[in-house]
């Protein structure tokens, strides 16, 4: 059995959400029509900002259009291919399992004190130097980067799920895979990648306010800091460079009792990031099995919270 099983496995990951290994991930397709777009577009349309957002409208319109001819086509073939199929498109959205898995492959590392292997692993999920990364750096990586991808991963896919089912959740991810294309602030996206930042900017507001209460009542399940993550979440949620992104991770600082942040190494070049949190225990290994088990039970309440206001606001409707 491979060791992503493995850890799947061990952490009832089976049951959470991710994505079928045999079927082909939308985001990928995403991506890459984002990619194949760029050079294209920059010829035909001189400003860069507009570029950028013709880019844009033709991602999420595309995304939008064959998510719903998909559905369609498979609906009138037969009903229940076409649920399949929608059900299928939902899962593929959520990131839970793959952020648990990606973190699980490091602690396993961390276990085994094979620390230059857990510096690989945190390598692809995170955007710093880890070469020179402690153990305690490594942890600290780690739990940022789950944090931090809880609501583009998790919460604000089952937001719009719950809101307007496999298609708008899809048109959600593209605006997020977009942001993650072009979202940049250097030299060559500066303008072309505006429009892409300031749309995922704006559809994850909501889900990412909603997701600091999520995550401290799931602190609360989970025998942590529930009071840290209410009192630090809100605290330090606007430390982030995201105005988004802080939210969960302050949240998730707090609930760990740690602190986040703080000096990094990126592109050979140390960068000053803000603490978040109060450093009430020392980060080490355990903490990052407790982020994932965090991060587990919020995409669970938010799935059970949101899909109980979707059949409230349905019934009255």
């Amino acid at each position: 059995m491979r060791l992503e099983a493995q850890i799947a496995a061990a952490y009832g990951l089976d049951l959470v959400c991710g994505d079928p290994r045999w079927f082909p991930h939308p985001v990928k397709f995403i991506g890459g029509f984002a990619q194949i777009l760029e050079a294209p577009l920059r010829r035909l349309i001189a400003n860069a900002r507009w570029a950028g957002i013709a880019a844009v409208a033709l991602v999420v319109g595309t995304t939008a259009a064959v998510a719903a001819i998909v559905i369609l086509a498979a609906h009138r073939t037969q009903p229940w291919l076409g649920d399949m199929v929608s059900i299928i498109l939902l899962y593929t959205t959520f990131a839970t399992r793959d952020l648990a898995a990606h973190a699980a492959a490091v602690h396993h590392s961390l276990a085994k004190d094979d620390l230059p292997l857990a510096r690989t692993l945190v390598s692809r999920i995170v955007g710093r130097d880890t070469v020179c990364l402690d153990e305690p750096g490594v942890v600290r990586a780690t739990v940022e980067s789950v944090a931090e991808n809880t609501v583009d991963g998790v919460t604000a896919p089952l937001f719009f799920a719950a809101l307007g089912g496999p298609i708008l959740a899809l048109t959600y991810k593209a605006i997020s895979t977009l942001d993650s294309t072009f979202g940049y602030k250097n030299e060559r996206y500066r303008e072309f990648g505006w429009a892409s930042a300031r749309l995922d900017d704006l559809a994850a507001w909501l889900p990412s306010r909603l997701t600091l209460p999520l995550i401290a009542v799931a602190a609360a399940i989970t025998r942590m800091h529930p009071a840290g993550a209410w009192r630090f979440g809100w605290r330090d949620c606007r430390q982030h460079a995201s105005p988004n992104a802080g939210f969960a991770e302050a949240a998730a600082a707090g609930a760990l009792g740690v602190q986040l942040g703080g000096p990094l190494c990126r592109n050979g070049q140390v960068v000053e990031l803000p603490h978040m949190g109060e450093p009430v225990e020392a980060l080490d290994r355990r903490h990052i099995p407790c982020e994932i088990r965090l991060m587990v039970v919020t995409s669970l309440l938010a799935a059970m919270i949101f899909l109980i206001v979707r059949a409230l606001v349905v019934r009255l409707i």
